[in-house]
């Protein structure tokens, strides 16, 4: 701080003397004419030091940023003549306009970033791919103020020498304009006259070259891969979405809603995994554990605590019967009601535009379409353990079919994975009277959260009777008769672990095979590359879902569909880059997690300036009457800023608490504006404003509240 400090204090003294010796009025087109003779004296006495003097000059006056390199520039055609003043004023400007890139980005850029972090972002996203060309169009047109390029390029994270190659070659042909006009300094009656109507107009068709040239690149490349295609001449449809999961049935339901003719593909069920296999049956599941638990602690509501009895295959059986209530939610006849052709079986990518259907029944067809999405989602990996195949496992895809032939919950269970899906399942399984051991290679669960967050998770697994084991690698599986053992390695000690059964929950991988991709020469790294639009390598086919990430959240597949569909219906028109500012996500251990932006491990990796504002639950009244107590709420905002960076919330109702704060990021409201909102007493929601009021505590004005506690000392006499 105290460098930055100095060093602005140094560019302040200069500045201070540039205009105390009345600098500016020499640096003037009169004042330039008057002394012309002088210094055309000096310049023929000492060539070198007189250049010398003069660059010199020149990158200190474009550094600070002073009024007068216009002037300078002139001065170097009348002294030194067309070739060796382009020289001298190319190089001076660009290395004087870097220095006050630097200068910017070394004294404003962290307190810049610290207040607009999440505009930045996107700014930045831009400059990384495009930020050449829009500098080089910039520095074509003399009408944008150069020193003012210079400050709010270095605000962002361009690269120094990209800044500096760009600046020289884009300032050249101004540069080569103004020397050879300063060749005739005697003609000139002012700075106007060097710009005439015709000659700006040339700038500004210059400065869109770069632009141009760059669509017209787009457009050569899009030639270069359709190359080997041959496009049909008319289409059967406008749209077709492979894969009927969340991303698919959003751009589907999209297409028919704009009346375009779309046909939706489906190998499996519709719904995909979140109905059948994910968050539908696993909410479920974790609903009739709760019950269980709650039983159990009966007694902290005045009634008497008994262990439950149940059936499991009763419970299995309601898991199914769920589905079945939202499966006519997702079903083929609701779809083709809306407007969608609804077709069973494998697509496969025959080219660009074909898509072949193969039935289950074996007939085959092939249609065309102007615009494809490929949402075929994910299935959960499975990691290649010595032995897992001959102990057998079930994943969270498969155990729902396998575990409702069950009559008991596993009587001894072990759950690969620390992540949401392994945290969800382990506490319900237990919750249900297996004996769960959880095992976890990473040093903590949860790993994206805070460590305070990974913490609270344990300890609420721990009190269900979950043996959680962090820090441990699973090794192979063995079995001995009926017996089966998960070996496993902590801090170079082997140990195993006897199991009746065992989930798989390490994660999940992008279904890539057999849609034909690798024939088309589809780009596929775990996942399907995408730009910012989600097109693929072919900008008519699109990929939205798990397929894709960066997060694998079926709201996050349902956002992702918005952009494909409307992108590939209507980009010929308008584009627009898909936006993941502000994702929302929960696991539902109890009590749930919910984020939502930064917290804080990502705010300290990220050396953003922050601060935390906590409301603990055991403050709030209804939470008090439920015998909820358990977590809180954490915001992370700028220093003294109300603006929400991310919010953490740990609590009962955390995912249904957390949609305030999505809401209020979303369209850039602080907690000023939270706790201006009247929330109904007494709720959950209450907390959320309760947090906003101890950051407004924290905040108070001072100074102001001291004058008042002294008026109304005074009122009372």
């Amino acid at each position: 701080m105290l460098k930055k400090i100095t060093l602005l204090i140094a560019a302040l003294i200069l500045i201070s003397l540039f205009f105390h010796f009345n600098l500016n009025d020499a640096l003037t087109l009169q004042g330039l004419k008057l002394r012309m003779d002088e210094f055309i004296l000096w310049q023929q006495h000492s060539p070198i030091l007189m250049a010398s003097i003069f660059f010199c000059l020149y990158i200190v006056i474009t550094a600070l940023s002073l009024p007068g390199a216009a002037i300078l520039t002139l001065a170097a055609g009348a002294l030194f003549g067309l070739t060796y003043g382009v020289i001298l004023v190319s190089f001076a400007s660009s290395i004087g306009a870097t220095l006050a890139f630097l200068v910017a980005r070394y004294i404003l850029r962290d307190s810049v970033e610290n207040r607009f972090s999440e505009r930045l972002k996107q700014i930045n996203h831009g400059i990384k791919n495009e930020g050449a060309f829009y500098l080089f169009t910039l520095r074509l047109v003399p009408l944008f103020p150069f020193f003012l390029i210079n400050l709010v390029m270095g605000l962002t994270k361009m690269k120094t020498l990209i800044f500096y190659l760009v600046s020289q070659i884009g300032m050249l042909a101004g540069t080569i304009v103004y020397v050879n006009a300063g060749t005739q300094l005697a003609q000139i009656e002012s700075l106007g006259g060097i710009l005439s109507p015709n000659l700006i107009i040339s700038f500004i068709l210059l400065g869109l070259f770069p632009l141009i040239a760059n669509k017209v690149i787009q457009y050569i490349k899009k030639k270069c891969v359709y190359a080997n295609w041959q496009k049909p001449k008319q289409f059967d449809r406008n749209l077709i979405v492979i894969g009927a999961g969340a991303a698919g049935l959003v751009s589907s339901y999209i297409a028919a809603t704009v009346k375009a003719k779309v046909t939706l593909i489906e190998a499996n069920k519709m719904g995909g995994d979140c109905l059948n296999f994910g968050c539908v049956p696993s909410k479920a599941l974790i609903k009739s554990a709760q019950m269980a638990q709650n039983m159990r602690q009966a007694e902290q509501y005045g009634l008497d605590k008994h262990e439950p009895s149940f059936s499991f295959k009763q419970v299995m059986q309601r898991v199914h019967d769920v589905i079945k209530q939202i499966e006519p939610h997702d079903s083929i006849e609701r779809y083709t009601h809306l407007g969608v052709e609804v077709k069973q079986g494998y697509a496969k990518l025959i080219d660009p535009w074909t898509v072949e259907i193969q039935g289950k029944d074996g007939a085959c067809e092939r249609l065309t379409a102007r615009s494809i999405i490929i949402a075929t989602g994910a299935y959960p990996f499975v990691p290649e353990l010595p032995g897992l195949d001959d102990v057998g496992y079930v994943t969270s895809d498969t155990l729902w079919q396998r575990f409702s032939q069950l009559d008991t919950p596993p009587k001894r269970l072990v759950v690969l994975g620390g992540g949401p899906i392994g945290c969800e399942l382990a506490q319900a399984f237990a919750r249900l009277g297996s004996h769960v051991t959880q095992v976890e290679m990473a040093e903590r669960l949860l790993i994206r959260e805070d460590p305070e967050v990974s913490e609270l998770a344990v300890k609420s697994l721990k009190e269900n009777n979950v043996n959680v084991l962090t820090g441990h690698k699973a090794l192979r599986c063995e079995q001995t008769g009926a017996n089966k053992r998960l070996i496993v390695q902590n801090q170079g000690r082997e140990f195993d672990i006897e199991f009746d059964q065992l989930i798989c929950a390490v994660g999940r991988t992008a279904r890539l095979e057999g849609y034909g991709l690798e024939t088309l020469g589809i780009e596929t790294h775990r996942t399907i590359q995408t730009n910012e639009y989600l097109e693929t390598l072919y900008p008519n086919i699109f990929a939205a879902g798990d397929i894709v990430g960066p997060y694998q959240f079926t709201h996050v597949a349902a956002h992702q569909a918005w952009y494909a569909s409307v992108n590939a219906l209507f980009g010929q028109v308008k584009k627009f880059t898909v936006d993941y500012r502000v994702i929302p996500w929960t696991t539902f251990i109890d009590p749930e997690i919910a984020r939502v932006g930064l917290n804080e491990m990502e705010a300290q990796q990220q050396g953003i300036n922050y601060e935390i504002t906590r409301f603990e639950f055991k403050e709030l009244d209804r939470a008090i009457t439920e015998s909820s107590t358990k977590g809180f709420i954490k915001v992370i905002t700028p220093k003294g800023k109300d603006t929400i960076l991310g919010v953490t919330i740990v609590a009962q109702h955390a995912g249904d608490l957390m949609a305030e704060f999505v809401l209020a990021m979303k369209h850039g409201l602080g907690l000023n504006k939270i706790l201006g909102t009247i929330h109904a007493y007494p709720t959950w929601a209450e907390g959320n404003k309760y947090v906003a009021g101890e950051w407004k505590r924290k905040h108070a004005p001072k100074t102001l509240l001291s004058l008042l506690e002294k008026y109304h000392a005074w009122r009372r006499h």
